[in-house]
């Protein structure tokens, strides 16, 4: 496939790409059409049945991809993802992309797609990036579904003696709307239910989907459903989905959700695009369903996390990896020269000119989310995803900083080369795989206390000196314990743009305390929340939404969608 250099937009290139039917994608990872329920030409789901199917299947190597601190600047690691799986491809290596949904609050806020970028995406990137086939929307309709059945239990006669002062459940929209972060609900009068406090989560944040992308099939998503705490009761005890009664109808909201959605990348590599959590406020990687299902497929598997390697790959590790038996073979962290330039002190404006010095000093971000990898255990490749506005001195003195640390990397140019660009990438990976002789290593045991997991994952992934936990957050810990939740592991809530809980501090800030605010069990997902610093788990919109450059033609076709 002949690629040309182009400064087409996404979208433009998206559009003009040329799709297979999807059944043909399909034959490459040996499935005919009895597997799919087919969602138009170009998507389609996995059977139930062929999920079953191929669970003997031997597994496929895992490549998990994540990046450095985000930054204004950009890091590409969704397009890095893609093209990785391309250049993979390329080399005649049987392979699947296992990529996590857009929601829709960032695409029509500020952060854009997560489809991938220039010609490393995956298509129908105008679909996937809108209602798709309709997961997140069955996701926010279970999670109404059941903030509706509570109410209703308290206006019916509360037999459960919900205390409604102590709901902990939420309501969730798929989209950045700060106005409903507090409200109240229930005014009117006897006959429109009780009144009481209430807001919303962005449907991302909902544990709904924490748990549609933890569960292993329809029957672990129900336990996982059952086991959902919702309230607490008159005498400060848990109130489960299991005492409404209404897994059932959940699980039956979600029956199609949760089967992974298969689609194409521009290059036609085969693609599961499935599960859609933040990595700053949940554990922001697809669904397990999805990656095994990939694992089984496809002797090669290219999946992601969200934000940083602080964030959604300290989650994967920790989380996913531990619950789902789906560990990587080899990480590859993705960083930018402009990105590590705004780390080194440099403003946006000025990203185009040549800095080394601020260069070198940024440098110390990729450092310390390269360590953290190799604390695991794990084979690290840097991969430097090439701007036409880095200089040669620019990108000689970056290679040579990463030969310092002695870590693997390799540039790459996957949004405008596609695969071709990714292929150096991808053999210093099969290198690192090969001779890698380590095996993983949690860096906290789940057995350890509360307090000291988060401190270990302050202290050794983030590079902080210690943990102030606040009055509410130390009863809550004390509560949690009681309850025997404590042996669960952490997912930490924390601004994506700092190894602190502070977003102000770039680079690799030193000798700071993350502050811990709130303690929220996750049953179901089995995880314990905890919110640090002032981060919200429902966002707002910038002063100038993406959204206000969207349009659509009279044919249909989606305009400025990126």
């Amino acid at each position: 496939m002949n690629i040309k250099v182009s400064v087409k937009s996404d979208i433009e290139i998206a559009q003009s790409a040329e799709m297979k039917p999807i059944i043909q994608i399909a034959e490459k990872i040996g499935l005919t059409d009895d597997d799919l329920e087919l969602y138009g030409k170009y998507k389609a789901k996995i059977s139930s049945d062929t999920l079953s199917k191929i669970q003997g299947n031997p597994n496929g190597k895992i490549i998990l991809v994540t990046a450095i601190n985000p930054t204004p600047a950009g890091e590409g690691k969704s397009t890095v993802t893609v093209g990785l799986g391309d250049a993979f491809s390329q080399l005649g290596k049987k392979v699947m992309i296992a990529m996590r949904e857009p929601s829709l609050g960032p695409t029509m806020g500020v952060k854009g797609g997560a489809a991938g970028g220039g010609y490393s995406q995956v298509l129908p990137m105008d679909e996937i990036n809108l209602h798709f086939t309709g997961d997140l929307h069955a996701i926010t309709t279970a999670n109404n579904a059941l903030a509706a059945l509570i109410d209703n239990h308290i206006q019916q006669g509360n037999e459960l003696q919900i205390d409604q002062r102590r709901i902990v459940w939420k309501r969730a929209l798929d989209l950045n709307d700060r106005a409903l972060r507090n409200v109240i609900i229930g005014l009117g009068g006897p006959m429109q239910g009780v009144p009481r406090e209430d807001g919303f989560d962005i449907t991302v944040a909902s544990e709904i989907m924490a748990v549609l992308c933890l569960a292993k099939d329809l029957k672990d998503l129900k336990r996982r459903l059952s086991e959902m705490v919702v309230a607490y009761n008159m005498e400060k005890q848990p109130v489960t989905v299991s005492q409404l009664g209404v897994e059932g109808a959940l699980a039956l909201i979600l029956k199609d959700a949760v089967k992974p959605n298969l689609v194409q990348t521009i290059e036609h590599t085969p693609a599961l695009v499935h599960g859609g959590p933040f990595a700053n406020i949940a554990h922001g990687c697809n669904s397990v369903i999805a990656t095994t299902a990939a694992s089984k497929l496809a002797d090669f598997v290219i999946t992601e996390a969200g934000f940083g390697a602080d964030l959604g790959a300290e989650k994967f590790l920790h989380i996913k990896a531990r619950n789902g038996d789906v560990l990587p073979e080899a990480v590859v962290v993705v960083a930018t020269i402009r990105a590590l330039k705004m780390h080194g002190g440099v403003g946006k404006q000025d990203l185009n000119n040549e800095n080394v010095e601020a260069l070198i000093a940024g440098f110390d971000n990729l450092k310390k989310h390269v360590q953290t990898i190799r604390s695991f255990g794990l084979p690290v490749v840097v991969a430097i995803n090439k701007f036409i506005s880095d200089t040669n001195l620019e990108v000689d003195t970056l290679l040579e900083l990463c030969e310092k640390e002695g870590v693997q990397v390799a540039l790459t140019e996957v949004w405008e080369k596609g695969g071709k660009g990714g292929i150096a990438l991808a053999e210093k990976l099969l290198k690192a795989i090969e001779s890698h002789t380590e095996e993983y290593a949690p860096l906290y045991n789940v057995s350890d206390s509360i307090e000291e997991k988060i401190r270990s994952i302050v202290q050794k992934v983030y590079g902080g000196k210690d943990v102030e936990f606040s009055t509410k957050a130390k009863k809550q810990m004390k509560d949690l314990e009681q309850y025997g939740w404590d042996g669960l592991p952490i997912c930490m809530a924390k601004t994506q743009y700092s190894l602190s809980d502070d977003p102000s501090k770039l680079g690799r800030p030193t000798d700071f305390t993350v502050s811990v605010r709130e303690l929220k069990p996750s049953i179901g997902a089995g995880f314990l929340v905890a919110l640090t610093g002032d981060v919200m788990t429902m966002p707002g919109l910038p002063k100038q939404p993406a959204a206000l450059k969207m349009d659509v033609d009279e044919k249909g076709n989606a305009v400025g969608l990126f």
